[in-house]
C-alpha cells in the first residue's frame, strides 16, 4: 500500500463475518494493509517523541483456532520481537470505533513499578490528559471511561490495581466512533493519531525504566 486511504464502513463490518477463516481472510485483505502502513508511518515519529527506537507489530491473531477476532490493531514498542511485555501504543478498531491507546497489559512484568509511578503522579496525570480521552482496565473489551467523568479517587483505584493485582491492566487514549471515522479524510485521521500520541507521551515516559 503506497498511501493511507482512511477507514470505510466495510472495514468495520468485517467483524460481522461469521467464522474464523472467513473473517481473517477479509481482515488480511482489507484492514491489515492499512495497519501495516500506519505502523511504518508512525514508528519513526513515535521514536522521536519517546527518544527510543520503536517497532510496529501488526496483530496476527495466530493463536486463534475457533473464535474470530472482535478487534484488530497495530502496536508500537521499543522491542523488535514483541510488545505485550512492554508499555506500548496501539492504533486499531472494533466494529464500533477506532482506538488509539497507550497500554500496559497483563503480560507486562513492570506493572507493579508502573502503577507506583502513576500513583505518585496522580495530580499531574489528571491535569495533562485531555478531558475527552478515555481509560480502560481491560484491553479485550471495547468499553472505556471518559477522563472527565473520573475523579481522583477513581483514577487512584485504577493505578493501585495496576500496582497490586497480577492480571491488572491500564489503557489510556482516544476513541473515534465509527460514524465519525468513516467521514474523516486520511489526512485528518493521521493528524488525530499524531495528536493523541503526543498527549500520551508523558504516560509512556512515566512508565519507562
Amino acid at each position: 500500500m503506497s498511501s493511507f486511504s482512511g477507514f470505510t464502513n466495510e472495514d468495520f463490518d468485517l467483524f460481522k463475518i461469521e467464522g474464523l477463516e472467513q473473517r481473517m481472510e477479509v481482515l488480511i485483505q482489507t484492514v491489515r494493509p492499512k495497519l501495516e502502513w500506519l505502523g511504518n508511518h508512525f514508528a519513526p515519529s513515535l521514536a522521536t517523541l519517546t527518544g527510543q527506537e520503536m517497532f510496529p507489530h501488526v496483530a496476527k491473531h495466530a493463536r486463534r483456532t475457533k473464535n474470530p477476532p472482535n478487534d484488530t490493531w497495530v502496536a508500537f514498542a521499543n522491542n523488535s520481537r514483541g510488545y505485550k511485555m512492554l508499555p506500548h501504543f496501539q492504533i486499531g478498531l472494533w466494529e464500533s470505533h477506532l482506538f488509539i491507546w497507550f497500554a500496559v497489559i497483563y503480560e507486562c512484568p513492570l506493572k507493579e513499578g508502573i502503577g507506583e509511578k502513576l500513583i505518585n503522579q496522580l495530580d499531574s496525570i489528571q491535569t495533562i490528559i485531555p478531558k475527552d480521552f478515555v481509560w480502560s482496565m481491560d484491553h479485550t473489551q471495547p468499553e472505556a471511561s471518559p477522563h472527565h467523568q473520573l475523579n481522583s479517587d477513581q483514577l487512584l483505584m485504577m493505578f493501585e490495581r495496576l500496582h497490586k493485582v497480577k492480571k491488572a491492566e491500564i489503557l489510556c487514549g482516544y476513541q473515534i466512533p465509527r460514524s465519525n471515522a468513516v467521514k474523516m479524510s486520511p489526512e485528518a485521521l493521521l493528524k488525530q493519531f499524531e495528536f493523541v500520541f503526543e498527549k500520551l507521551i508523558p504516560l509512556y515516559k512515566l512508565s519507562s525504566f
